[in-house]
């Protein structure tokens, strides 16, 4: 496994590091309000850093078979290649399956976490069937508009979201390369369960959870928060699984919070 040489890094701020995973099937992008607004006027509250995963936006795919390990080595590579040994790590959805992997595999480079709309358990079967399903079906039309199709109809947005950024979310799902997206689907539904790997950490941790998230909902969350050592949940009304589309300043305030207990 090879760390895909023209993966793009987008970046601002000093300090402590703070990488962001972007959630499936999107890219670095989404987190433009956090890359803006995290590191604080004097610039001096965080290193934000959101790379692409494999696939996504810049991200080539490479040759590996679909895994999580697999992007979670990815970002050792990349924080190898920043000069970074430890960083807060925050995943969205699938950045946070990638963050959960990334805790099983390099646990001492965690200096934090940020958990969002996301879950620790493992796919139902019924879930790795439509996985796979989605998978075969992009492949085979060699297109996302399904994906895009589904995606917002299943809750991927609160039901109070503006018009503009529902049409801004679609056009970004557009972009997903359908080979990316195959790839991603098969890696998550290959995934396990890491709620014993969340009892381990030793970290800071923050749970954030739109309250309409009907993706991975509020009991997912309680659950992951409640294996956690040493985390504080966060819960956004009226929000779904977007959450720090939908909601960036309280998003964002939840990790200033976490920010500041790493730095206690």
């Amino acid at each position: 496994m090879n760390l895909p040489s023209a993966t793009a890094v987008h970046e601002n701020g000093t300090g402590t590091p703070l990488v962001l995973l972007h959630a499936f099937p999107f890219a670095a992008r989404m987190w433009a309000l956090q890359l803006e607004r995290l590191p604080g006027p004097s610039g001096d509250h965080a290193r934000v850093i959101a790379p692409d995963q494999r696939g996504f936006g810049t991200a080539p795919l490479g040759e590996d078979e679909p895994s999580l390990d697999a992007v979670a080595d990815d970002l050792a590579l990349l924080l190898d290649g920043l000069g970074i040994e430890r960083a807060v790590l925050g995943g969205l959805s699938m950045g946070g399956y990638v963050a959960m992997a990334f805790a099983r595999r390099h646990p001492q480079r965690l200096c934090g976490l940020v958990l969002a709309d996301t879950k620790a358990t493992a796919d139902t079967a019924q879930a790795k069937a439509d996985r796979e399903r989605i998978a075969a079906a992009v492949l085979a039309r060699d297109s996302v508009r399904l994906l895009a199709e589904e995606k917002i109809e299943e809750g991927l947005l609160g039901p109070a979201t503006a018009p503009e950024l529902v049409a801004d979310v679609r056009a970004m799902i557009a972009e997903a390369p359908p080979r990316a997206v195959a790839w991603a689907q098969r890696a998550m539904a290959a995934r396990g369960d890491s709620l014993e790997v969340l009892a381990t950490l030793d970290v800071p941790a923050a749970v954030i959870v739109g309250e309409a998230d009907t993706v991975t909902p509020l009991p997912e969350a309680r659950m992951m928060a409640a294996a956690l050592p040493d985390a504080e949940l966060t819960v956004i009304p009226s929000v779904g699984h977007l959450s720090p589309l939908e909601a960036p300043e309280t998003f964002n305030a939840a990790v200033r919070a976490l920010l500041k207990r790493v730095h206690a």
